[in-house]
């Protein structure tokens, strides 16, 4: 997921999906979300653009993406100039999900301490997501036991850091 800073310097807005063209005639937009938290478009949620923040209305599942529609924008010309509009919302307070924003960066270690190196990237991966370390090793999200800011602690098989 990307990252902008907020204005004021208040904390990073998460990229949740965007807007790829109006649909209809009574203001819905087609949305393409990057997450897979659907609390995003519930009524009443803000979203921020560079255009302004955005009150969802309502939200419906379209084949594989989303229609929504927002508050003050009842009409299909009123949505016209939202295309190609990304949406950022602020992070989700909840501790018991990793979020890519919190692990790159991350110092990784093992269950003994024992330091490993640091998480450069977060790979999508349909087994488990990876975190691919500045040592070239990758470890799949399944083997982290703990998590804390700035510090990943990982239970890894024996071997999987070998290289």
């Amino acid at each position: 997921m990307a990252s902008a800073e907020r204005a004021g310097g208040r904390g990073p807005l998460l990229e949740i999906g965007r807007i790829t063209r109006p649909h209809g005639l009574r203001g819905e937009v087609v949305v393409r979300l990057v997450t897979d938290r659907l609390e995003r478009l519930q009524p009443g949620s803000v979203l921020h653009t560079d255009r302004g923040d955005l009150v969802v209305r309502s939200a419906r599942p379209h084949r594989d993406t989303w229609l929504v529609a927002f508050e003050g924008r009842d009409g299909r010309d009123q949505v016209e100039d939202l295309r190609g509009v990304t949406l950022r919302a602020e992070p989700l307070d909840d501790p018991e999900v990793l979020w890519v924003h919190e692990l790159v960066g991350a110092t990784v270690v093992t269950t003994d301490g024992r330091e490993v190196g640091r998480c450069e990237a977060v790979v999508d991966n349909p087994a488990a997501d990876l975190l691919e370390l500045d040592s070239g090793a990758l470890v799949p999200v399944v083997f982290v036991v703990d998590h804390a800011p700035g510090r990943v602690v990982i239970d890894p098989p024996e071997g999987l850091l070998d290289l």
